[in-house]
């Protein structure tokens, strides 16, 4: 073995390939047949979006743990540590198996280069395969027909929300974009799509290529109780009464309709009792989804980090009381549009916290910091990382505060990492 702990592969995995980012299935779908996982036993479930893919992902995979179903979970980016990419029944594969896997990778491929996502993926693959699950969950890392995740044809296709986000390789409209995540479709599979609007390039390429597209609205659809119960209807199905997803905001309303229709169109290949759907709405969990980590202030960090995800965050916010005052930490990556995912949060906060992000893409605060005065005319603060930023919050902050961090996995994973929690409260 080439390496002896997961740390030192992934390290020189980061360096193997001249792109961080190239997208195409030639490379590793060669490596795919080389060591025969193409056509694997287990039913496959791939995910593609811009937001809300983590969410389905996590809902699907609570629902059918919850029915007794032996479940791979494929994701990313992780929040701490790598293993949280690879789960079997939720929980994170050790790192023998991931290394095992990166191993058997390494020696069959060759003269063939792999980016670190294509190394992910295709160990994923090879681990699900080796435990024998029943069904893999995978979710789409960028786009969709050129992700190294649509090397396997999937049985269920669900597209969840589609927004503008990572341009530079999908395309500058919502049209374009639709392309690329309609790409995980296949002739005469299901595919769901929770797109409440969506895009007419997604609806006429399933047509061309004779895909079951199904679309919330005309083939099913949720209403809201006012008790935060609510209803759900497929074709002739209707099921009343359902929990108020676990998972926090009103877009999982959403993203819960689209994975139970979807574990509904795929027929007598799964077994899903109405038990199973409602025990599986409220164990599922999510890190980094507007999730609490304190109260008095309240901190909560999000991975919001484009416009759509931005009015969710906004909305999620409104419908939070707030005593006091609220203070924003946020760092962004570069590529990603500032301006327009800042719009929808203007007027929530009393200070923002701007940060830096070392990674790369990731933005030193200059053009954010530019941005916030141009689009917000709001008071700020600059500092060098997230946690300088975060900490500065916690000064600021008194009992009826909220601390609100966001602008990306990598700022949110600054805070989780963070050895202590406890807030550096202002003197009364």
């Amino acid at each position: 073995m080439r390496f002896s702990t997961l740390e030192q592969w992934l390290h020189w995995q980061e360096g193997l390939h001249p792109k961080s980012i190239d997208l195409g299935l030639e490379r590793p779908g060669e490596l795919l047949k080389r060591l025969k996982l193409n056509t694997p036993k287990h039913l496959t479930i791939t995910v593609a979006g811009t937001n809300g893919k983590g969410s389905t992902v996590a809902l699907l995979e609570s629902i059918l743990i919850a029915a007794g179903y032996g479940v791979g979970s494929y994701t990313s980016p992780h929040l701490l540590k790598y293993n949280e990419r690879i789960k079997i029944n939720g929980l994170p594969v050790a790192d023998d198996l991931i290394c095992d896997a990166f191993d058997e990778l390494d020696q069959a491929r060759k003269e063939l280069s792999l980016t670190y996502f294509e190394f992910g993926t295709l160990a994923a693959f090879s681990i699900f395969q080796k435990q024998e699950v029943d069904v893999a969950l995978l979710e789409v890392g960028l786009g969709g027909r050129l992700d190294a995740v649509n090397l396997l044809d999937a049985d269920l296709a669900i597209i969840t929300a589609i927004d503008i986000d990572h341009s530079a390789w999908l395309g500058t409209n919502r049209e374009a974009i639709a392309i690329e995540k309609a790409g995980i479709m296949r002739k005469a599979i299901p595919v769901i799509c929770s797109d409440p609007m969506p895009p007419q390039s997604l609806i006429d390429y399933a047509e061309e290529i004779g895909a079951e597209l199904e679309l919330l609205g005309v083939d099913f659809s949720y209403e809201i109780a006012p008790d935060g119960s609510w209803t759900l209807k497929h074709g002739e199905q209707v099921i009343e009464k359902l929990f108020r997803p676990n998972l926090a905001g009103l877009m999982q309303y959403q993203n819960s309709c689209g994975a139970i229709a979807g574990l509904q169109a795929l027929g007598n290949r799964v077994n899903i009792s109405v038990t199973d759907i409602q025990s599986g709405l409220q164990q599922a969990s999510l890190p980094g989804r507007f999730q609490k980590l304190s109260d008095d202030p309240v901190v909560i960090v999000d991975v919001a980090h484009n416009p759509q995800s931005a009015t969710i965050l906004a909305e999620n916010l409104n419908n939070l009381p707030c005593s006091g005052k609220r203070y924003a930490v946020v760092a962004m990556l570069t590529d990603k549009d500032q301006p327009e995912t800042l719009k929808p949060l203007a007027g929530l906060f009393e200070r923002w916290m701007v940060a830096g992000l070392n990674v790369e893409r990731g933005d030193n605060g200059d053009s954010l910091a530019s941005a916030i005065d141009a689009e917000l005319s709001e008071a700020l603060e600059r500092f060098n990382s997230v946690e300088s930023a975060y900490r500065r919050a916690c000064e600021l902050a008194t009992i009826g505060d909220q601390i609100i961090v966001f602008g990306s996995f990598f700022t949110v994973s600054d805070i989780l990492g963070l050895e202590s929690l406890q807030l550096e409260r202002k003197a009364n």
